[in-house]
């Protein structure tokens, strides 16, 4: 699914899933992650130490196939933003966006590149264009781009009807670490206060909408606020879905040793950690 289909699919009210790549180096996750029948990726350059080269490397691999690369850039700047365009990501996510200045300068990276300047404030702020023939062109160029913005903190919450006010905002993307830390609750994902805070988020968009992305690391919490509304799924990580899914499948044929007296921990910190 390719970053137009995506729009498309959103737009409907349907749902889309990806997942975090925070570790994946290899192009050939791309075919991978293609045949698991995600429709998107977020190569994280926040938290993750990509250099420019990988995350260009990974995004054409993933522009071969089925699966759009999102890259989720290290700050707010329209600088990031066009840089990973460039490379040829399928969107961007602006992690961590508090006032309607910032959302506008992301906007216009990913809506009407390469303008920048008073020419860009003006199209973004005004909706003036240096003429017919540019509006198109710059439409045409960008049409198929995912703007994304991070909404992790309180007062991202209380300024987001302001924020929603621009024009090219595909997605809200909602980060539960930054944002329980925010409301004094760290990680707690089931606190009232936490549960609140999404429903007002998702309450806001709807009413401007703007779809809404949760990143969640289990199954029953994505489980539970796609019912509550987010349709923009994105789930765990490419990290600790591999790292639950040896445990898991190591426990299952360890014990079968251990029954048979045959296996005696050797690390017995990881032992511990898995029962």
């Amino acid at each position: 699914m390719k970053n137009h289909q995506i729009i498309k699919q959103i737009d409907n009210g349907n749902c889309v899933f990806g997942t975090m790549l925070t570790n994946s180096i290899s192009p050939r996750w791309a075919s991978h992650f293609e045949n698991i029948g995600l429709d998107y990726v977020v190569i994280d350059t926040e938290h993750s130490p990509y250099s420019r080269s990988e995350v260009a490397n990974l995004v054409n691999s993933f522009n071969l196939c089925s699966v759009a690369p999102i890259v989720r850039i290290p700050i707010p700047s329209s600088h990031y933003a066009t840089m990973n365009l460039d490379a040829g990501a399928a969107g961007i996510l602006a992690p961590y966006c508090e006032s309607k200045s910032e959302v506008e300068e992301i906007v216009g990276a990913v809506k009407w590149k390469p303008l920048k300047g008073k020419l860009l404030d003006d199209i973004v702020k005004k909706n003036i264009f240096p003429s017919e023939k540019s509006k198109i062109y710059l439409e045409n160029l960008n049409k198929n781009n995912i703007c994304i913005i991070g909404i992790e903190s309180v007062p991202a919450i209380e300024n987001l009807e302001n924020m929603l006010d621009t024009k090219g905002i595909d997605a809200i993307f909602v980060g539960p670490n930054d944002l329980s830390v925010s409301l004094g609750i760290p990680n707690e994902y089931e606190n009232k206060l936490y549960e609140d805070a999404l429903k007002e988020i998702i309450q806001k968009c709807e009413s401007a909408n703007t779809p809404v992305m949760i990143h969640h690391q289990t199954t029953d919490l994505t489980s539970k606020w796609i019912k509550n509304g987010a349709n923009f799924v994105l789930y765990t990580s490419d990290k600790r879905t591999s790292q639950n899914g040896f445990i898991e499948e190591f426990k299952h044929i360890k014990d079968t040793a251990i029954n048979l007296g045959k296996y005696k921990s050797i690390n017995k910190n990881i032992e511990e950690e898995i029962v």
